[in-house]
């Protein structure tokens, strides 16, 4: 069984803003992750990108069409290059270390978008000395694999794919083999086909492992995830779901069960 990781000490359901939310600005924007964090929330998800000269940009897309005035791969623009680009609220696109600045008693989870994110998020750990409050997950078993291999224990990651199925098949009653990640975190279900019930948690937490769910923004499916009895729950609707945790006396977080 797993050590639980510092990341992961928490009592109740812990609220995630899902790249900042919704309620404070444009996704993956200072403003957004600063209005989470005055709302409450203790920890913040947001992903990350390298741009040409090795910086890590914190963004969702591999492009800055949708969200920004400006157009271009981040991994062909140069960091002045990506500065010069807006959000809709003016601002520019934050790096990943602004944030670990900027909040510094938050909880980040980080997901590297590729596999020279994660080189370069590799390099940068170290110096951020922020393991015990940080967590990486990633939809690419092999870049969870590298992480792992790097820093060992002192790192807080998630599951990959394949180790969610084997999660979910040992929910159903078969054995689970090896789960090298401390915690995990899934959508409620994958293309139609359920994944979080109350079985999958309890065959997590017999492992010792922390249930996350994403991305999860109808008040409904926060109730039953709570009373599922879920770890963590990841929204854009920051104030919706900081309601929702009220009302089953998760709220302020870290308020027990």
């Amino acid at each position: 069984m797993p050590t639980l990781h510092p990341y992961l000490d928490h009592c109740g359901t812990a609220a995630i803003a899902h790249r900042g939310g919704h309620d404070g600005g444009p996704e993956n924007s200072m403003a957004s992750f600063a209005a989470a964090v005055a709302l409450g929330y203790r920890y913040l998800e947001t992903d990350c990108h390298r741009s040409r000269d090795g910086h890590l940009i914190a963004f969702h897309d591999d492009v800055l069409d949708r969200v920004t005035d400006r157009s271009g791969r981040i991994a062909d623009l140069t960091l002045d290059e990506i500065k010069a680009a807006r959000l809709a609220n003016g601002e520019s696109p934050p790096l990943l270390t602004d944030i670990f600045e900027a909040f510094p008693d938050a909880r980040i989870n980080i997901d590297p978008k590729s596999d020279a994110a994660t080189d370069a998020l590799i390099e940068l750990l170290p110096r951020l000395d922020a393991f015990e409050r940080l967590c990486v997950g990633s939809f690419s078993g092999a870049r969870l694999a590298r992480l792992r291999a790097a820093f060992g224990p002192r790192l807080c990651t998630s599951m990959g794919p394949a180790e969610v199925l084997r999660l979910r098949l040992a929910s159903l009653g078969l054995p689970a083999g090896h789960l090298a990640a401390n915690c995990v975190q899934v959508p409620p279900d994958w293309h139609g086909i359920p994944i979080v019930d109350r079985r999958f948690v309890r065959a997590a937490h017999r492992l010792g492992l922390k249930v996350h769910v994403w991305t999860i923004n109808d008040a409904s499916l926060m109730d039953r995830l709570i009373e599922f009895g879920v770890d963590g729950i990841m929204t854009d609707e920051t104030r919706l779901l900081r309601e929702r945790l009220a009302e089953h006396g998760h709220w302020p977080p870290g308020a027990p069960r």
